[in-house]
């Protein structure tokens, strides 16, 4: 059961400290340091493949990509597997696809294949959306790109502030700079900032990705990364948050220190 945060200044005080954890309280941050190198390293290494599978590769092996996401259109020339390679009408940008060079990653080196097949499979690894590198395409688009970055740097956040405080809420808040937490709590405003911080990383991307599905608007490299980033860094906290609030280190939700001397208390003791 989510405990309600009530203010105390007596908490401090109080909670047990080879029990309650809080911040800056000295406890051991053994299981939020793991989660933020995990999130860092897994999301590095993406980014690290989906630049050097194209910088690799010789130049030219990889023409300009017209695929969809969510399916593989390029593991093979021609077959089941091929979408990418024939020619068709995309209803969705509204054009005919000629393609003149047919692409298949199963036929590239096994690093490489593995760079573009998560690409097939989750991107629509459309050309004038993405960027080339030595004459390849890249396996994902710009946007993607941006939100590598961003997942990065929220492993990196991860890693160096996340604190388990029970609920995934606060466990995400605890990577603010603390005099911002001490304001949030005092002023019980800990959901409405979750739910703020969670709308600065979706919205612009909603706005620009929705803006140009149902406009003329075609959105520019530069801001498609630039609306990527702040998602990307936004999942990576949240990832974070969901892998550390961990009520089990507690024996019960007062036990949690929280800013400004604020304290959860059950339902049953309200």
């Amino acid at each position: 059961m989510e405990g309600h945060p009530r203010m105390d200044l007596r908490a401090r005080i109080d909670a047990p400290k080879a029990v309650g954890r809080g911040m800056d309280d000295g406890q051991a941050r053994d299981r939020e340091v793991r989660v933020g190198a995990m999130i860092f390293g897994l999301s590095g290494t993406l980014l690290l493949a989906m630049i050097l599978a194209p910088l690799t590769l010789p130049a030219g092996s990889v023409p300009e990509l017209h695929g969809r996401a969510n399916a593989f259109d390029y593991a093979t020339e021609d077959g089941a597997f091929s979408y990418g390679n024939q020619p068709r009408y995309d209803a969705h940008t509204d054009t005919a696809v000629h393609p003149e060079t047919a692409f298949a990653w199963t036929e590239l080196p096994t690093s490489h294949a593995i760079a573009y097949a998560f690409g097939d499979l989750n991107c629509h690894n459309l050309g004038e959306r993405s960027w080339s590198i030595n004459g390849n395409q890249m396996p994902v688009c710009v946007r993607d790109l941006g939100i590598f970055v961003g997942l990065v740097v929220g492993g990196a956040i991860v890693h160096r502030r996340s604190v388990n405080r029970w609920t995934v809420t606060d466990t995400a808040l605890s990577v603010l700079p603390s005099s911002w937490q001490e304001e949030i709590y005092r002023r019980r405003w800990r959901r409405v900032a979750f739910y703020g911080f969670a709308a600065l990383a979706v919205v612009p991307l909603g706005l620009d990705g929705f803006t140009q599905l149902l406009t003329n608007y075609e959105s520019t490299a530069l801001n498609r990364m630039l609306t990527g980033i702040p998602f990307g860094v936004g999942l990576g906290l949240l990832f974070g948050a969901l892998l550390n609030a961990a009520p089990s280190h507690f024996l019960n939700a007062s036990e949690v220190r929280l800013p400004g001397g604020a304290r959860f208390l059950s339902n049953e003791a309200e």
